[in-house]
């Protein structure tokens, strides 16, 4: 804590702040609003009344106006402020509009109907948490069986993607073998292949294969991917061939070389091609949305599409649950993006 705060307060001048150091902490900062300004942004919306999300122009923080209770009405009265008139300075409760006039009372005085116009007033606000925007969540949908789906889907998928891959880059970096270069060709070659291009074979496979409306249908496509296969390749390239010989020499089988020795080493690859994979996984949506139609079998990114209808869209409960789905994606990345840096460095740098 104390190198990053020495960091962070490091300077070019030594007795004020060069000119330097006024650029440099002024693009820091753009970049820090252009980065977390939208998050901030979400969360606080979802914590906004579906009145407030209509407000125009929007704030920043939650408000909603104060309402007061008062004798012989059963719903609390919005209340307001006068800005101008023969009441200013006064805050009334408004019993109802009509055009341009209010009919509004004063709490302390009930029985006398007030006349005025709404361009001499102004809504008395407080913030307020809207924190049924998440609870509805857990009573309206079954949230938790959407967590379990995506939580299913991104490990197991996640698993099963290392394992191959790690297998098929250990053959194609370590073993020789005629057409080693053509395999590897055609593995780079498919990055070049939209992901679309391959969505009606792939879908008319899995139906084949019984996996419709099945998780296994979401997490089996994927087991493989190029971009896996290539970046595990290249790491395991740099490891010496001389460590497998002895291995050998010692009598160790391909599977214990592959398992006490490759895997361990290219390590810091494999955390980068996890946390790739987990965060894939777990923002997949096209996908999920072609092979699940049954709603017990959707992620959470499905759950997320199911509150945008065709005439009118639920904001409130879809930025809750937005903020929920972003949670644990944002969680992991926090704990596990230093090993991005250091293995894609070790990927290409050695």
């Amino acid at each position: 804590m104390r190198n990053l705060w020495t960091m962070l307060t490091a300077t070019r001048g030594k007795t004020r702040l060069h000119w330097t150091d006024w650029v440099s902490y002024g693009y820091l900062i753009m970049g820090i609003f252009l980065m977390f300004g939208p998050v901030l942004w979400l969360v606080l919306s979802s914590f906004k009344t579906e009145a407030a999300l209509e407000r125009f122009p929007p704030t920043l923080l939650p408000y909603t106006q104060q309402t007061v209770a008062v004798e012989g009405y059963d719903d609390p009265l919005p209340l307001f402020k006068m800005t101008a008139g023969e009441y200013e300075g006064r805050t009334l409760a408004q019993l109802r509009r009509v055009g341009l006039q209010a009919q509004m009372i004063d709490p302390a005085k009930p029985d006398e109907r007030l006349r005025v116009s709404i361009n001499d007033r102004e809504p008395v606000e407080e913030i307020y948490l809207a924190t049924e925007n998440y609870t509805s969540l857990f009573e309206r949908f079954n949230f938790l069986r959407f967590f379990w789906n995506s939580t299913f889907i991104t490990v197991t998928a996640t698993a099963l993607m290392l394992l191959v891959n790690s297998m098929a880059a250990f053959a194609l970096s370590k073993y020789e073998f005629r057409g080693r270069t053509a395999v590897l060709l055609i593995v780079i070659g498919t990055l070049m292949i939209p992901q679309t291009v391959v969505l009606v074979p792939l879908f008319l496979v899995v139906t084949e294969l019984g996996m419709f409306n099945s998780l296994w249908g979401v997490i089996i496509p994927g087991a493989a991917t190029p971009t896996g296969v290539f970046l595990l390749r290249q790491y395991m390239i740099t490891i010496p061939d001389e460590i497998l010989d002895a291995a050998r020499m010692d009598r160790a089988s391909e599977w214990k070389i592959f398992w006490r020795i490759i895997v361990p080493l290219s390590a810091p690859a494999i955390a980068v091609l996890a946390i790739l994979a987990i965060m894939w996984r777990w923002n997949d949506f096209l996908w999920p949305l072609i092979v699940l139609t049954r709603s017990e079998n959707f992620t959470l990114q499905l759950a997320l599409n199911s509150f945008q209808g065709e005439l009118q869209t639920d904001w409130s409960s879809l930025l809750a649950m937005t903020v929920l789905t972003l949670l644990p994606i944002a969680t992991v990345f926090m704990f596990l993006q230093k090993y991005i840096a250091t293995g894609i460095a070790s990927t290409g740098g050695k």
